[in-house]
């Protein structure tokens, strides 16, 4: 449940803060005041594209956070989300959302104080608020979005992604088959590229820690003479000594004599003397290794041009397949593969043709489960949308859900038939109505009028809702097109649906807000000479005056009848229906 909502210098909200209430919330205000301003502002929220006009003018950035709460029915979906992302907070039972859209047109998304993608946003909000507005409207006169709808009510979500997974892996092993298939002149000109390529590699076969080892050799060869000098007179200083100056193992064992002399004197001292007769065998054998490696020390022009030889081939490898040895040899592997695929490509595309027939019997089989619960559930949709919609003062009005399949040779193997399919199956689904008595039934967007797609609609969220977990429903002209005459029948199928969810609804209708548990008024002021919207709830008494003002008169005729809307949705509330 959304708990509160706040705003900042968002278009002309300059600091808002909202504090909903669980049932039915309604927002009312004058034109321009700023309340679907405050739904943009709960997009955004939820995820939608930043914009950066939507920024305040004369500010450097727009900030809109909310806190939830969140519902049971809600955390074993949402609190795993939270987790793999690491996202949860101390408090598993509250979720906080920000979004924050600068001048430049940046903006960064939170989820409980931590910076996320703006999928993760969106995944986190869809999980806590449905927003419904006109584009909904529309979209639900798209018969493209009607399998979705009908897979929500009768429970179908994950199958059908099952289905789509199979899809996916029958159009990879399709398009294997259709690169094995392509013309033979082609594959054997590709043949001879790999083999001119992995000869090539192989080769050379470099190993990857071969270079490094070369390089140094080299390094070794082409100093040999410095190296062979300087361990020459290291060899001279340790062993031989100079002319005039004795080498450093004589000089060393004269130490260590010294310092046996004074241990025998001073036993303290008799660890040091051990020290240096240590040290001065050191000297020698250092020497010794000294004389040993400068012997080895040789100058091999041979060896050098062999050298040279193989680190400019394992350079060329490296610039034609890589950039290093081991990605030389990964693309040697993956050419290999590839050259194997197209040597036996009869026996491989075999077996993809097995795959292929496997898993459209597989799809047409799990196409076949989904059909018939889209078949079952039909028919409670289009009986439950009709009472819906004669509650909603659409008597005469028929619905019906249109099943459709279309055959195709190379389809799915559904029963004795193949069929076409895609990645929700093989049917064809569309809504399809008579909005009066006598009038056959023709695809949504041929019979509704504005205020009739408006109901439809409703009849469609208040049957789909039942089945769907989401704490808060967000309505932003639902009364687009519905005059007042059925307005409290609308508003008290929003209350009805605020028994199972938290529900706000933008609304111009007073026969609609009647029905409201709490009732917002946004208004618009000048401060400082500049435009900023204010919120306050209603009591009892600024209802009356608010409703009134929505009919569109402040006189004692509009105060009664506001009155008498407000009496009735109390009765309806005790019990009493206006849809009966």
């Amino acid at each position: 449940m959304l708990e509160e909502l706040r705003i900042q210098n968002f278009a002309i909200i300059d600091d808002l803060t909202l504090n909903f209430a669980p049932g039915f919330n309604v927002i009312t205000g004058e034109t321009g005041a700023g309340k679907s301003i405050i739904i943009d502002a709960m997009s955004l929220l939820l995820g939608s594209r930043a914009d950066a006009a939507a920024v305040r003018g004369g500010t450097d950035r727009a900030v809109v956070e909310g806190t939830f709460s969140v519902p049971p029915s809600v955390q074993d979906h949402l609190l795993p989300l939270l987790a793999a992302h690491e996202l949860l907070d101390d408090d598993p039972d509250v979720v906080t959302l920000a979004r924050e859209v600068r001048a430049n047109g940046r903006s960064v998304a939170r989820v409980n104080g931590v910076t996320v993608r703006l999928d993760v946003l969106r995944e986190v909000g869809d999980a806590l608020v449905d927003i419904h507005g006109q584009s909904e409207h529309l979209s639900l006169l798209k018969p493209r979005q009607h399998i979705y709808l009908l897979d929500r009510y009768a429970g179908l979500v994950e199958p059908r992604e099952a289905l789509a997974e199979l899809v996916r892996r029958l159009r990879g092993v399709r398009t294997a088959i259709a690169d094995l298939l392509r013309d033979e002149a082609e594959l054997a000109r590709r043949a001879d590229i790999l083999t001119f390529q992995i000869e090539e590699i192989t080769a050379v076969n470099p190993t990857p820690d071969e270079e490094n080892a070369l390089r140094e050799e080299r390094t070794r060869l082409v100093n040999s003479e410095k190296l062979a000098a300087l361990s020459g007179q290291a060899y001279a200083l340790l062993l031989e000594g100079e002319p005039d100056a004795p080498a450093a193992t004589d000089l060393m064992q004269q130490a260590a004599a010294l310092l046996r002399r004074l241990a025998d004197i001073d036993p303290t001292l008799r660890e040091r003397a051990d020290w240096a007769e240590g040290l001065s065998v050191q000297v020698e054998e250092l020497g010794e290794a000294m004389r040993h490696y400068r012997e080895s020390v040789e100058y091999n022009p041979a060896r050098l041009d062999e050298l040279d030889e193989r680190l400019d081939a394992i350079s060329r490898i490296k610039r034609k397949y890589g950039g290093t040895v081991q990605a030389a040899l990964d693309f040697a592997a993956r050419a290999q593969a590839e050259l194997d695929a197209i040597e036996h490509s009869e026996e491989r595309l075999a077996e993809l043709r097995a795959q292929e027939e496997n898993l459209l019997r597989s799809i047409g089989e799990l196409a076949g489960r989904l059909s018939e619960g889209r078949r079952r559930a039909a028919e409670r949709l289009a009986r439950s949308i009709e009472r819906e919609l004669k509650e909603l003062r659409m008597d005469g009005g028929r619905f019906e859900v249109s099943i459709t399949r279309q055959v195709d040779p190379e389809g799915a193997f559904v029963g004795e038939e193949r069929l076409a399919f895609d990645a929700t199956g093989v049917d064809r689904v569309e809504f399809i109505m008579s909005a009066n008595p006598g009038e056959p039934l023709r695809p949504l967007s041929k019979v509704a009028s504005g205020g009739e797609t408006a109901r439809i609609m409703l009849a469609l969220k208040g049957v789909l809702s039942r089945a769907d977990h989401t704490p808060t429903l967000i309505f932003d002209e639902i009364d687009q097109g519905i005059g007042g005459r059925i307005g409290a029948v609308v508003g008290e199928k929003l209350w009805s649906l605020a028994a199972s969810h938290q529900v706000l609804a933008v609304t111009h209708l007073a026969q609609l807000a009647g029905f409201a548990d709490t009732h917002f008024r946004i208004s618009k002021h000048l401060h400082g000479g500049r435009t900023v919207t204010r919120a306050e709830v209603l009591d009892d008494k600024a209802r009356v005056d608010e409703l009134a003002e929505m009919l569109g008169a402040q006189t004692d005729s509009a105060r009664q009848s506001a009155h008498d809307i407000l009496m009735l949705a109390r009765r309806v509330k005790e019990g009493e229906s206006v849809v009966r």
